[in-house]
């Protein structure tokens, strides 16, 4: 492994560590309105309560009461296509008026949960991609049908998502998401993804080395920016950081496991 792999790794690791990349809260502006912000990479676990998890998003919401409206906000860079399709029905089930923000980033799952929003706002420098899903598999030919019929079957439950909000139809939107689709505000919004652009906005895509550096038609504002963030050196700070924080987390590994 290189010495910049293992930087982004630990970084990574720090990231997840310190920052919380979800929540849900009662608006303190409007009573009977709640918002929920999906920052960062979606999971469908918690492994330091960071990643976005379907199921503590319903816990969230249910403890917010009868709200009439919830306000989404979304910066994301996608993740794991079952929990974007989870969080999407959780979403899509819920009785309140959704508005959906898109601060910066919808791709891949972050996407799919943006089509709950009766209404999807999209900032002019905002963008959003969409795309078939794809995983990782070992295995023979058996396990490899096997898993390719999982990928059909989640592929058909994101075109009726996307197919609901923008009316396209199954055949127009498979070929858009084979193509690993990358659109901005006003794209989105002529194919029916979005309901109204606005002006721009100081809020910088969210970036994510593990995750974006897997997409094969990545624009190059973001190659950019992930290129940037990938050369930064670490400071002596953030060494210090890591260290502790490996520290942390094999103390608690070792408490699980019962090694002193």
């Amino acid at each position: 492994m290189t010495m910049a792999k293992t930087k982004e790794n630990v970084t990574s690791l720090l990231n997840k560590k310190n920052n919380k990349f979800w929540e849900v809260r009662a608006s303190k502006d409007s009573p009977g309105t709640g918002e929920l912000l999906i920052y960062g990479p979606i999971f469908s676990e918690k492994l330091f309560e960071d990643e976005v998890s379907p199921k503590s998003i319903k816990e969230e919401l249910d403890e917010l009461g009868d709200i009439e409206n919830l306000n989404i906000y979304i910066n994301s860079p996608g993740g794991n296509a079952f929990s974007g399709s989870a969080i999407y029905s959780i979403l899509k089930r819920h009785p309140a008026s959704k508005v959906v923000h898109i601060d910066g980033l919808a791709a891949s799952a972050a996407s799919v949960i943006a089509m709950a929003g009766d209404q999807v706002i999209m900032p002019e420098n905002s963008i959003m991609m969409i795309h078939r899903a794809w995983t990782f598999a070992i295995g023979d030919s058996t396990e490899m049908r096997k898993e390719a019929d999982i990928l059909d079957r989640v592929d058909k439950s994101l075109v009726s998502a996307y197919q609901e909000k923008s009316g396209l139809d199954e055949g127009r939107l498979l070929g858009l998401m084979s193509e690993e689709t990358w659109m901005n505000a006003k794209e989105a919004e002529e194919l029916g993804f979005a309901d109204e652009v606005t002006e721009e906005e100081e809020v910088a895509a969210y970036i994510d080395p593990e995750i974006m550096s897997k997409y094969k038609n990545l624009p190059e504002e973001l190659k950019n920016k992930l290129d940037k963030r990938s050369d930064a050196k670490l400071t002596d700070e953030e060494r210090e950081q890591i260290v502790e924080s490996v520290k942390s987390e094999n103390e608690k590994i070792n408490q699980i496991l019962g090694v002193r």
